[in-house]
């Protein structure tokens, strides 16, 4: 990995792509606008697929209009035909034709290092994904994640029951495991109390390997895309290069920065964005070879 001074060199040079397969967030503060805030301030060049526009802002959700499967792939094929693709956050996906479009795209061209965020409530409470949508996710697109990041909220709707403490998490994350993720990051943000618990579970032999990813809660009323932007941030460093358990662990405390930067920064009268600029990094550049 490289920097722009390095352009003097004889090689070619391309940078790390990172395509968001999500929907559209008139605020600017969730959805595909921070995960290209994300993937640029990490030093990725991002690409959007857009699965549905939203007319929303720090209050909430005021309507959603779909986008056709087959314009889906169409934007799809128009990045990873020309551009190409070296990580892939996908996030909204509303209908079960979506998914089913978002399984094509993957198999089709066979999509790396893919991050699954099961993006189904908003943070203001909205539910943003069909009933029927939910169980089409699991069978069609968690055996094809590299890695599913779950809130509580979103666990409790694919498991079917709600999730009120952090010593369910396991049992949960083995669950998911389970139903045919390779791995899954279950965020434990929503619960109480001063400690926030994450678990990042992967699927191994002859058990998962888990890892606990704990911080002290940081107060603030910005909380609005912070799991679009955690799992672009994985998305970013796996193009970046680094192993999932890195990129996971390397976001996490990404995150944890953009919220501290953000805490009292007042944007809308809801719950606002975080702040995806707090330390943006130069464009990073990888060298072609062959």
């Amino acid at each position: 990995m490289s920097h722009l001074n390095d352009l003097a060199h004889p090689d070619v040079w391309r940078y790390p792509r990172v395509l968001s397969i999500a929907g559209s967030d008139s605020g600017g503060g969730a959805g595909i606008q921070a995960d290209l805030k994300t993937m640029a301030a990490l030093g990725c060049y991002g690409m959007t697929a857009i699965t549905a526009l939203t007319a929303q802002n720090t209050l909430g959700v005021r309507a959603i209009h779909a986008v056709p499967a087959s314009f889906l792939k169409e934007q799809i094929a128009a990045v990873v035909e020309d551009i190409g693709v070296d990580a892939v956050k996908i996030g909204m996906l509303h209908a079960p034709d979506i998914v089913e479009a978002v399984a094509w795209a993957i198999d089709t061209y066979r999509l790396p290092n893919v991050v699954l965020d099961p993006v189904m409530v908003a943070t203001s409470g909205d539910t943003l994904i069909e009933p029927d949508t939910v169980q089409r996710l699991v069978h069609e697109l968690f055996p094809r994640a590299t890695v599913v990041t779950p809130n509580l909220d979103e666990a409790g709707l694919l498991l079917g029951r709600a999730l009120s403490d952090a010593s369910e998490l396991e049992a949960a994350a083995a669950e998911l495991l389970q139903r045919g993720a390779r791995a899954v990051l279950l965020k434990g943000g929503h619960l109480s109390g001063e400690v926030v618990t994450d678990l990042l579970a992967i699927a191994s032999e002859p058990a998962a390997f888990w890892v606990w990813l704990r911080g002290e809660r940081i107060p603030s009323p910005n909380l609005h895309g912070t799991g679009c932007t955690l799992s672009s941030a994985i998305a970013s460093y796996l193009a970046l290069g680094q192993t999932l358990e890195e990129a996971v662990q390397s976001a996490h405390a990404w995150v944890r920065q953009a919220l501290q930067a953000g805490a009292h920064v007042r944007l809308g009268q809801g719950s606002g964005p975080l702040n995806h600029g707090w330390a943006p990094q130069p464009m990073q550049l990888r060298r072609i070879t062959g």
